[in-house]
């Protein structure tokens, strides 16, 4: 039985090398979440989709986990020109385009709703083209939800006085550092993939994420509270290389972005169904989910915007969101 398993797992890889040799263009996207996300069932529907419609020209490669490196590796692999992509935040394209980071600032939109809306609009086109221009990444589509960010700790939260001097995780990008200061607490960057043992070690103190990433990342097993502040609706966007993709036909590039467009709203819905049940699960293991108003931080990150100089970047949002 075991010779005929190794069997099977050897001829299924030399078939998926076949048929990733046969197609004219090959994509490998990245991740650094795990399979059960609900992002991946996007990124699944994404792989699916291009290869049919586009008569198996382009061959999809998914890797979760970060198993291509971590997000930043990603981009300056695309910025080279290879045929990858990965979902990252805006803030970590603002440091090639400032405007990106504005899509990470806190409160800046209500759900996914008022977030589609913004990166599907005219000015996220600007932001795309001088994207290309400035660092050679191509945005296929930006409109992947992965839910409101709420605070991981373990003492209760109700105002920002009561983050003082807690170590909080973050990402390294301007925009969430200075988010969590705003929040109240100390940011103190480092991987995903390392917040678990640095919870359990102590080395830091709290986290922030969504639901579906501190469920995957079993973070319930090392905080007691999770706090519901909503401080960023994550928006993320599949980013691959310019020259990669000018290469394709018109076709082709037209496949690739009206699917990357269709299963971003597959996962972002998929996300939106998937919190309840994920908090149910979390309850269940012991951790205690808390409503709080949420104006004291609101007022606390307002500072961020200034502090960044996204003050008119803001105003631009506001704009499309008023029409």
């Amino acid at each position: 039985m075991k010779k005929i398993k190794l069997l099977s797992l050897a001829v299924a890889n030399v078939l998926l090398a076949a048929s990733a040799y046969a197609a004219d263009f090959n994509l490998n996207v990245s991740s650094s979440l795990t399979v059960d996300d609900p992002m991946f069932k996007g990124l699944q529907q994404f792989k699916d989709s291009v290869e049919k419609n586009s008569g198996g020209k382009i061959s999809v490669r998914l890797f979760p986990s970060s198993q291509l490196g971590s997000d930043e590796d990603v981009l300056e692999q695309a910025r080279s020109g290879a045929g990858v992509a990965v979902l990252v935040d805006g803030g970590r394209l603002a440091p090639f385009v400032k405007e990106f980071g504005v899509l990470g600032a806190p409160y800046l939109t209500h759900g996914y709703t008022e977030m589609r809306k913004v990166v599907t609009s005219p000015l996220m086109d600007d932001w795309n083209q001088k994207l290309r221009a400035a660092s050679g990444h191509q945005i296929l589509s930006f409109n992947w939800y992965q839910g409101d960010r709420q605070l991981l700790t373990m003492k209760p939260v109700k105002v920002p006085a009561d983050l003082a001097g807690v170590r909080m995780r973050t990402p390294g990008a301007p925009v969430w550092l200075e988010t969590v200061r705003g929040l109240g607490a100390t940011p103190t960057p480092m991987p995903w993939a390392e917040v678990y043992s640095a919870l359990q070690m102590k080395a830091i103190d709290a986290a922030e994420a969504q639901a579906p990433a501190t469920y995957g990342q079993r973070l319930f097993e090392v905080v007691k509270y999770i706090t519901k502040t909503g401080h960023i609706s994550l928006i993320t966007g599949l980013v691959g290389s310019k020259v990669w993709f000018d290469k394709l036909p018109a076709d082709l590039q037209k496949v690739v972005g009206d699917e990357a467009l269709k299963a971003g709203d597959t996962a972002s819905k998929a996300t939106i169904d998937s919190i309840g049940n994920y908090e149910k699960l979390m309850r269940e293991k012991g951790v205690q989910i808390v409503d709080i108003d949420t104006k004291p931080f609101i007022a606390s990150t307002s500072v961020v915007y200034e502090k960044l100089g996204y003050t008119d970047l803001r105003k631009q949002v506001n704009a499309v969101l008023a029409k």
